[in-house]
């Protein structure tokens, strides 16, 4: 046997990109993006009552909490840092109507989470969804007129619904309902009550994904949705619209605007961050929260594992934060 034969091969190799991987401390050098507490919004569901942790049963380890527990939870939450939670509300069904009247309540579920939050933890941010999907008998995100979620109607509800977040202490009004000219109607009205220091975060690019399931359990209404939300919700195969509407949602007054969902259209997220600059946010929904926990729960994943590395996902692609259920976990994950 020749000494070539025994001897290991040696490349002649002046670059070698595994001198730079080759320790955790060199890894940290030069990492080139991070995740920080400082990027995480958490989505909380409310419900009536007082005591009460209902779980959802499509996504794990969720709960939907009475304002009581929801405010023990925040606190907890702002205490790890988390900077602010987004507010979604599991109505009673003998209170929703065709027109969603609850939503313009200033005693409604939503309005009064807001006062204990703010009451309680008034460091933390507090977001809440202008839409009127949790409010309305079908289940929609506007007026209903035949078959026709009408356009015009329901802005000048949502704008109204805005200003009776804002009155409640909402620090961050974010529409979902992708009607038009929604944003500048907010704003305007916003302003005309005394409103000016309220942000708009826009839901901006809102697709008519699949991936809703599980929030629309948590809300309560799956059951009640009749049809779909294709015919203002975006369609899944297009790039350049999305772009055209955060143009439009910006000139409105938008101080910030969000993708979702988030890990399919990570090509949306970069290219919206890109091409503004302006402060973009991903929202990881519940089917994509769903996903990563069913298949851990199963032994195929690694259940911490990739939920840190789902979230850094959507730094990479230009996302200034995440709406994300991991919140508090992750939060808990990064002071450590």
């Amino acid at each position: 046997m020749t000494d070539r034969e025994t001897s290991p091969t040696r490349l002649t190799l002046i670059q070698r990109p595994r001198r730079n991987r080759k320790s955790d401390w060199s890894r940290r050098l030069v990492r080139e993006n991070t995740l920080d507490v400082s990027d995480l919004i958490w989505p909380v569901f409310l419900t009536e009552g007082d005591g009460r942790r209902d779980p959802v049963g499509s996504m794990p380890g969720v709960f939907r909490l009475s304002i009581d527990l929801a405010v023990q939870s925040i606190v907890e939450a702002a205490a790890l840092g988390v900077p602010a939670v987004a507010l979604f509300p599991n109505t009673d069904p003998t209170l929703r109507d065709e027109t969603a009247s609850v939503a313009l309540d200033p005693e409604n579920l939503v309005c009064r989470a807001c006062r204990a939050i703010k009451a309680a933890a008034p460091e933390i941010g507090v977001i809440t969804d202008v839409a009127l999907d949790p409010y309305t008998s079908h289940g929609h995100d506007g007026i209903l007129r035949g078959d026709e979620i009408v356009n015009d109607e329901t802005v000048a509800v949502l704008a109204q619904q805005a200003v009776t977040q804002a009155r409640a202490g909402s620090d961050i009004i974010a529409p979902s309902d992708m009607m038009d000219g929604r944003v500048g109607a907010i704003r305007a009205a916003l302003d005309a009550a005394g409103f000016q220091n309220v942000q708009i975060m826009s839901y901006a690019a809102k697709y008519a994904s699949a991936f809703y399931g599980p929030f629309r359990d948590a809300i309560g209404t799956n059951k009640t949705l009749r049809g779909d939300k294709r015919a203002y919700q975006m369609d899944p195969a297009n790039t350049d619209e999305a772009l055209r509407e955060v143009a439009l949602d910006l000139e409105q007054g938008a101080d910030m605007v969000m993708v979702k969902p988030g890990m399919p259209y990570l090509d949306i997220i970069h290219r919206v961050a890109e091409t503004f600059h302006a402060p973009t946010f991903a929202y990881q929904v519940s089917g994509e929260y769903a996903m990563i926990m069913a298949a851990a729960r199963n032994g195929w994943l690694d259940e911490e594992r990739a939920m840190m590395e789902s979230l850094l996902a959507f730094k990479r692609a230009g996302a200034a934060g995440v709406l994300t259920y991991f919140a508090p976990r992750a939060a808990a994950l990064l002071r450590e």
